[in-house]
């Protein structure tokens, strides 16, 4: 019994990962906070910038090349990410404002409106063996559209006026943070890419490794910010059950869509994980520029806290199946 529990620990390691992340968080979360002893928010970056500099080593420039020119799975990506979502708003709005504070509908509304993410979106599809290069590309545009897109749909649903964002910094930090560590992978491509292929199996584990820091992070900062004990047990069941609900409605909505598509299963993966994900990381810092010193702010930022929470836990469960999918494809060739 002992043996066989160890077995599955380290056959489930990267799930485990997560669980222990999750509680380590409830109970040390100064030590996994942005800012915190450990300052995991400068470390996942320098992570993430691992990431995509090891994808900028991998990845040939035939592959790039492909992952930019597939436009079907960009148009589709952004449709879900731009146009889907922000109909869900439509359809379910009256329902959110019957059985919610309007606060917290209308975080609903926000959350629905933001754009994807960038480092997560590529991460988790990294880790599923999906369509990289795409990832990369999606996960910038969405970024880029998001910030004119957003504050116009806000401004639609909302009637918010005064918005204005920060174009070329937003561009500068996607830039840094993606961009340029693949640059420098593709430079460094003919001289690092022998040596890497001697450590495979290191390498293919480093995206797991900072998403389980990813996680620690994320679920240490909704600790310490005090999430879970600012507002009635009985509003954040609900906000949470309802971001849960939507979460998993668009990611099996758009799986199936994808399959009715005709995607192969790398730009299936791609488009399940860019299509469905919300920038927590942008959202905030929009948020604060969109309703300034709202006093219902927490509120309205509490649907897109659970939501990042939920969308890291469930999607890299989801990586993980899909990554155990392709080595038995593999094992089968």
């Amino acid at each position: 019994m002992g043996s066989a529990c160890i077995q599955y620990i380290k056959k489930e390691w990267f799930l485990m990962g997560m669980l222990a992340a999750i509680a380590l968080a409830a109970i040390l979360p100064s030590l996994g906070q942005s800012g915190g002893l450990l300052h995991l928010d400068t470390i996942t970056g320098l992570g993430i910038a691992l990431i995509f500099f090891l994808h900028g080593v991998g990845l040939s420039p035939k592959a790039i090349k492909q992952g930019i020119s597939n436009w079907r799975l960009h148009i589709f990506v952004q449709s879900a990410t731009f146009i889907v979502y922000p109909l869900l708003w439509l359809l379910l709005g009256p329902a959110f404002q019957a059985v919610m504070p309007s606060a917290l509908a209308f975080g609903f509304c926000y959350l629905f409106v933001l754009p994807s993410t960038i480092s997560s979106s590529v991460a988790m599809t990294s880790v599923a063996k999906g369509n990289v290069p795409a990832a990369i590309f999606n996960a910038s545009l969405s970024s880029l559209l998001g910030v004119l897109i957003t504050p116009f749909l806000i401004q639609l649903f909302m009637g918010m006026e005064g918005v204005k964002l920060d174009i070329l910094d937003t561009v500068l930090s996607i830039s840094k943070l993606l961009l340029l560590p693949m640059v420098v992978g593709q430079l460094c491509r003919p001289i690092a890419l022998k040596v890497l292929e001697k450590r495979k199996t290191i390498i293919n584990k480093i995206d797991k490794w900072v998403i389980l820091l990813i996680v620690y992070n994320a679920f240490s900062d909704s600790v310490a910010d005090g999430i879970w004990h600012d507002f009635e047990w009985q509003t954040l069941g609900v906000a949470l059950i309802a971001a849960t609900l939507v979460l998993l409605l668009m990611v099996h909505s758009i799986t199936w869509a994808a399959r009715r598509a005709g995607f192969s299963r790398e730009d299936e993966i791609t488009a399940v994980f860019c299509g469905t994900k919300k920038t927590l990381a942008a959202g905030v810092p929009m948020a604060k520029v969109i309703f300034g010193a709202n006093p219902m702010l927490g509120m309205i930022l509490l649907p897109i806290m659970f939501y990042h929470q939920i969308q890291i836990l469930y999607c890299a469960i989801l990586a993980n199946r899909y990554a155990k999918e392709a080595e038995l494809v593999i094992e089968k060739q």
